[in-house]
């Protein structure tokens, strides 16, 4: 496993119709506690019950099953194809037509419960690539069996199941990798290398910004900042809306949610910050050697109950780590971004993404160092951290008993966990208040110790048969 802590060395049965996932209440410490120590519990039952993980020599094959094969579950599929795609479960078998035909001996399913319960002795190792309400869901009933779990970003829905997610899989020793492929990136080792040679000496300030929900300067990937459809339109005959909806809170298909477009519901989507933020605050993470966020604040354009807003900022507050000063992280997306830094030559561009480290000695845009002349005069740094064989060759590796996976749960959770914290300081719910304050993280305790209402939108409810 890479440290990179050191520079120089490792998802049926229907329940009432609900408006939101959010619980009523607030998560107590002991209720978490309580919830974590039943993940925990468990390990007590015996691997032979559990069937797995089983041990696998380096020179035999995995076998996969994928949950959510259309999309980007096709394109993790055919990225491991090196292995043997044994089973496949999709919702819409229209829309995973393509990855059916590719795999033609693999079996084929609806309901990814009914798969891990019929292919339990035949799988080794599951990828999740379904919307984002149903990732903890899936992931835990694949831990819970023993399998190991590649899951597509973000790690979950909501804070807590993050948690117990990555508390799960370190109980039951399973391989995991979330799937932000850029962690295997040359550029996230160059910017932390540089960040760790002092190349623009200890860093206090990190702007990370995105264009998403946009596509660009004029285009949109998916709509937020609108309500709720009012006409109920009949489901393709090749979805099955109700297995779509999986835990999430029973409504009418729309074609509104599906596909891709949940992405901006907050019932289904994490949002921009959800989308993006495991992608380019994980190099931030790893660089600064971030862990939990002290505090959490946010502004944004209008929010309501059911999307996401168009554009946000969202800011949090890291305290001091090892060597590294306190450093405030600003995330901006719809459009939003930092103002222009001096030292970025005219004519030279910007970008609708980004990340801006702004150091004591100078400025870095994503591993290129500001102005010009700097970037000639410090030179390229040393190289202190191994370079990856490829994100998804990493877990396989991590599958037949080699080191960790650079985004395994352990790295992977927190990260979501904080990721994941800027969605509650959007909540529309808590915006009067939070023009007020901020809210303020005990990651130890998992609450926030000035805002206990805040404390409910860290979870979820679950239509029964779809529980955790």
């Amino acid at each position: 496993m890479i440290d990179w802590k050191k520079p120089n060395e490792e998802r049926n049965k229907k329940s009432p119709t609900r408006r939101s996932r959010y619980g009523g209440g607030a998560i107590s410490r002991r209720d978490f506690m309580g919830a974590a120590a039943a993940v925990a519990a468990f390990t007590i039952v015996p691997r032979s019950v559990l069937g797995g993980p089983r041990n696998i020599p380096p020179s035999e094959k995995i076998n996969i099953a994928g949950i959510g094969a259309g999309g980007q579950g096709a394109s993790d599929l055919r990225a491991l194809e090196s292995q043997n795609i044994v089973a496949l479960c999709d919702v819409d078998w229209r829309h995973a037509a393509g990855t059916f035909k590719r795999y033609p001996d693999a079996k084929k399913y609806k309901d990814f419960r009914v798969m891990l319960d019929k292919e339990d002795k035949n799988v080794d190792a599951v990828i999740v690539a379904t919307p984002d309400h149903v990732h903890a869901v899936a992931s835990m009933a694949a831990i819970k069996r023993g399998k190991h779990v590649y899951c597509e970003k973000p790690l979950t829905h909501s804070v807590y199941e993050a948690r117990v997610l990555a508390k799960a899989a370190r109980e039951h020793k399973v391989a995991t990798q979330m799937g932000n492929q850029g962690q295997a990136s040359e550029g996230t080792r160059l910017m932390c290398e540089y960040i760790w040679a002092g190349a623009i000496g200890p860093v206090r300030e990190v702007h990370v910004w995105t264009d998403r929900p946009l596509n660009g300067l004029d285009k949109v990937y998916w709509p937020q900042g609108v309500g709720r459809p009012s006409d109920t339109p009949a489901a393709p005959e090749t979805l099955d809306w109700d297995l779509w909806l999986g835990p999430a809170p029973e409504r009418p298909y729309h074609p509104a949610y599906v596909p891709f477009k949940w992405r901006g519901w907050w019932d289904f989507g994490t949002g921009a910050l959800g989308d993006i933020g495991c992608h380019s605050i994980d190099p931030v993470w790893r660089a600064l050697k971030l862990k939990y966020p002290l505090s959490v604040e946010a502004s944004c354009t209008l929010v309501n109950t059911e999307t996401f807003p168009v554009a946000s900022m969202v800011t949090y507050y890291f305290g001091a780590r090892e060597d590294m000063p306190p450093v405030k992280l600003t995330w901006y997306d719809g459009g939003l971004r930092p103002p222009r830094p001096e030292e970025l030559a005219d004519g030279q561009q910007f970008g609708t993404n980004g990340t801006l480290f702004v150091g004591d000695k100078g400025k870095m845009l994503g591993y290129t160092l500001l102005p010009e002349s700097k970037r000639k005069e410090f030179g390229k740094p040393p190289e202190v951290i191994p370079r990856s064989p490829g994100h998804h060759q990493e877990w396989i590796d991590a599958c037949k008993g080699g080191k960790p996976a650079g985004s395994n749960f352990d790295h992977a959770g927190p990260l979501a966990e904080a990721v994941l914290l800027g969605n509650v300081a959007l909540r529309p719910e808590l915006k009067e208040k939070l023009t007020r304050t901020s809210l303020l993280w005990d990651s130890t305790g998992f609450k926030f110790t000035n805002m206990p209402e805040a404390d409910k939108y860290l979870s979820c409810s679950y239509r029964e048969g779809w529980e955790l």
